[in-house]
């Protein structure tokens, strides 16, 4: 069982797409964060903008 046990935890196979699997995560948290932040910013200066056309016209 010790035998085992020590294989399992020495065990590389696998790691790296794990790895992948992780900063691929972060990446996608990133850029969710972003887009969410940025896009409520830029609702109100496209409105504006809406706005002053439609007043110009």
């Amino acid at each position: 069982m010790r035998l085992r046990l020590k294989a399992f935890w020495s065990d590389q196979s696998g790691a790296t797409a794990i790895e992948y699997g992780l900063i691929c995560a972060l990446i996608f948290l990133v850029i969710v964060t972003s887009v969410t932040t940025f896009g409520n910013k830029t609702t109100g200066v496209m409105q504006a903008v809406s706005d002053a056309i439609a007043g110009a016209i």
